[in-house]
């Protein structure tokens, strides 16, 4: 190994410390990551246990280990309790990526992932079809919520890019505002004309993970994983985006590609999360800012902490929501509101939250 020699005096000059740094803490953003998804699994396995039936940690873990059918508890983990941690699993990772995605895009430290009427979208298309084609199991929802969050996603786009000129954030914004707007009213006009739609709709708009098969499971699972994958590779053009069109040109970055890819990504995550459990409160806008006090605002960290630590939020809530009443359970959606909006307040509160 060379060393380096003063000019002066000949001593040999101090190794820089700055890449030795900088390898540290990508391997402390690296440990913080695998604790969290040790997190997600103990949360995981607890909440398979818990239920209208008790089940030891131990024997959920010889149930997921044991393929062979047995007792009452291998018919409860396998067919409804698994399904429902895996699906709050990538849920929660969904809405986390959507949310981070989207503060990214519009540079809104307040944005979530009903900001550009993906969530408003979905519901609308739920409420729609349950009138006219009398939809009332989960899965008819899914196929629904899927359509009515892309067309509204595209109806976004299109109106925010103003013709041949590319979409800017704020264009964006304020497409998603107006469409939801519309929106909204629609859905709160027929749920009023037809009583027995409300009936009906009311259970999905809630935010619940009770309810879920795997059938539903392998229904949304290949728009929650294409998603991911995409949200994560998009980690270093949003870096690049953060710094103006400009200057993301010159580092090889292509702004209308990115937003593009940006608008897919969110469309797929928050619609097929939205269409399998229904809108859920406060994931998609708090736990970004939580993944941001830990590791910072370079994206190719933030987007895999904030779909990790959405996760283990869901998961917690599902379980609080299955705990906190004698006779029953609370929804999940009904939780993280509750938890999601003091803890927001006590994020903006600690730190003013900078424009991003």
């Amino acid at each position: 190994m060379s060393t380096t020699v003063t000019a002066t005096t000949g001593a040999p000059a101090p190794a820089p410390a700055r890449p030795r740094a900088g390898r540290a803490w990508h391997a402390r953003r690296a440990a913080g990551l695998l604790a969290l998804l040790a997190l997600v699994v103990m949360l995981a396995v607890l909440g398979i246990g818990i239920g209208a039936k008790t089940i030891a940690p131990g024997d959920v873990v010889h149930v997921l280990l044991n393929r062979e059918p047995g007792n009452d508890d291998w018919i409860v983990v396998r067919t409804s309790r698994l399904p429902r941690s895996l699906l709050g699993i990538t849920v929660g990772a969904a809405l986390g990526l959507s949310g981070a995605l989207m503060q990214a895009l519009t540079r809104n430290p307040l944005a979530d992932p009903g900001l550009l009427g993906v969530n408003a979208g979905a519901a609308a298309a739920v409420a729609g079809a349950t009138s006219l084609l009398d939809l009332s199991s989960f899965s008819g929802y899914v196929w629904a919520a899927l359509a009515g969050a892309a067309v509204a996603s595209a109806a976004v786009y299109l109106l925010g890019s103003r013709g041949r000129q590319k979409a800017t954030p704020v264009r964006l914004a304020l497409a998603g505002t107006a469409i939801s707007a519309v929106l909204v009213a629609f859905v709160n006009g027929l749920v009023l004309l037809d009583p027995l739609t409300l009936n009906k709709f009311r259970f999905w708009q809630i935010g619940t993970l009770a309810g879920v098969n795997s059938s539903l499971l392998g229904q949304v699972m290949p728009f929650l994983g294409a998603g991911l994958v995409l949200a994560l590779l998009l980690g270093r053009p949003l870096n690049a985006l953060a710094l103006g069109d400009d200057t993301a040109r010159s580092l090889g970055a292509h702004p209308g590609r990115t937003q593009l890819a940006t608008m897919v990504a969110i469309t797929l995550l928050c619609g097929a999360a939205t269409a399998a459990v229904g809108p859920i409160a406060f994931v998609g806008l708090a736990v970004p800012h939580l993944a941001r006090l830990m590791v910072g605002p370079d994206q190719r960290w933030l987007l895999p902490y904030s779909a990790v630590l959405a996760a283990a939020v869901l998961l917690a809530a599902d379980i609080i929501g299955r705990v906190v009443l004698t006779h029953g359970e609370m929804d999940a959606g009904v939780v993280t509101a509750f938890l999601g909006a003091p803890l927001f307040i006590a994020l903006v509160r600690r730190k003013r939250i900078a424009q991003l």
